[in-house]
């Protein structure tokens, strides 16, 4: 399975439902464009070193960017985003999935769900419980 940068985040913002459903799969895949994602979130070389690690850890493979992949990605930008808002980087993360003929886990349905050959596991996550600390709740 494929896992969207989405799903990867909610580990680490806490879901155990996220850490449950990647330790229960056996083989983990991302593609190059969710991990440059995850990498250009961190905001130090701390958090890079833990995100290198976390993938480590666990055994993520990471799918590169390959011609063809590239050509789908393109495909699927010209016919959907238009219509459908479809963006570079989910394009790249769908095209890598479908060429690689593997489902995508993501709990952001609505960006893929236009593509139709694309094998799509959505996870629908908890809402985490707000931090008392967390200025966005003032």
């Amino acid at each position: 399975m494929i896992f969207d940068t989405d799903v990867l985040i909610w580990v680490q913002k806490g879901s155990s439902e996220a850490a449950s459903l990647i330790d229960r799969t056996l083989k983990r895949h991302i593609s190059v464009q969710t991990y440059m994602e995850l990498l250009q979130c961190a905001q130090n070389k701390r958090q890079q070193k833990y995100i290198r690690d976390f993938l480590s850890d666990f055994s993520f493979i990471t799918l590169p960017l390959t011609q063809r992949i590239g050509q789908f990605a393109a495909k699927y930008v010209e016919q959907y985003s238009l219509s459908s808002s479809l963006r570079a980087g989910d394009a790249i993360i769908a095209a890598t999935a479908v060429e690689s003929q593997m489902p995508l886990c993501t709990a952001n349905e609505k960006h893929f769900k236009v593509i139709k050959e694309l094998n799509l596991s959505v996870f629908k996550p908890v809402p985490l419980p707000k931090h008392p600390n967390d200025q966005r709740n003032n």
